[in-house]
């Protein structure tokens, strides 16, 4: 079935236009936000200016934008799962034109010796979501095109991370020990819920993704820990990092 979802070969019937009217260019880059303690800063420290909206019939979401360093940068807060948040990328970028996404995110240790006090950048997303098959081809792995990329600004900024395979689900709680143990035996440190859908669709449309990753919670049989949980979404650090990123994309 999965085979039968990437179609290229028709127009879609939905056209972003019909909601939004012609695409604008206000801002070329964009973080992605899954914290609302980290989006809640951004907008209590910085002079920020709405650009515009992403409607939907349960409620908006605003974009914002704000000056880093002289340049107009812009941000807004994502819903989760990979279904959406991929979805709001591509409407984003017509509503303001951004092709460069800056997104972090909370993710699960597979492999705690590899992961401890490191940020994890993925190399390869393990496609455990819908979105991304209506993307790009069936295939078990989507490459995340900038890690490397990612790693060169983490190892210029001295902060320690850790590359590698991750696994993207659309649900946390059907992570049963025989998928983990799978996912890890094919070399994966990292379970998140984004990360091959809002790829798929950067590839797709031509944008570019600079992704990474805190791990929070623990996957390990009869030993399920979430003690880091709390600050692998919340802390600043990680809003940092990203500006950093944007300073040199």
């Amino acid at each position: 079935m999965l085979n039968d979802f990437y179609d290229i070969e028709s127009e879609p019937i939905v056209n972003v236009e019909a909601f939004y009217g012609p695409q604008k260019h206000l801002v070329d880059k964009c973080i992605v936000i899954f914290s609302k303690v980290i989006y809640d800063h951004l907008l209590q420290k910085y002079e920020c200016t709405k650009l515009d909206e992403i409607s939907a019939c349960n409620g908006a979401i605003p974009i914002w934008s704000f000056d880093n360093k002289g340049e107009k940068v812009a941000f807004y807060l994502s819903p989760i799962g990979s279904a959406i948040a991929g979805g709001t990328v591509a409407e984003v970028n017509h509503i303001i034109g951004a092709t460069k996404f800056v997104m972090f995110g909370s993710c699960g240790s597979l492999d705690s010796e590899k992961t401890a006090g490191k940020f994890i950048i993925p190399t390869e997303s393990y496609r455990g979501e819908g979105l991304s098959y209506y993307f790009a081809e069936a295939k078990d792995y989507i490459k995340i095109k900038n890690s490397d990329a990612v790693a060169n600004i983490f190892q210029e900024l001295k902060v320690p991370f850790v590359q590698g395979r991750i696994w993207t689900t659309d649900s946390m709680i059907r992570e049963t020990v025989n998928l983990v143990n799978k996912r890890k035996q094919e070399g994966c440190i990292a379970v998140e819920m984004e990360v091959a859908g809002v790829q798929a669709v950067c590839d797709f449309y031509g944008f570019d993704l600079y992704d990474f990753l805190a791990a929070g919670d623990v996957l390990v049989e009869d030993d399920y820990c979430i003690d880091d949980l709390e600050d692998a979404n919340h802390n600043l650090d990680k809003l940092q990092i990203a500006l950093r990123i944007l300073e040199r994309i």
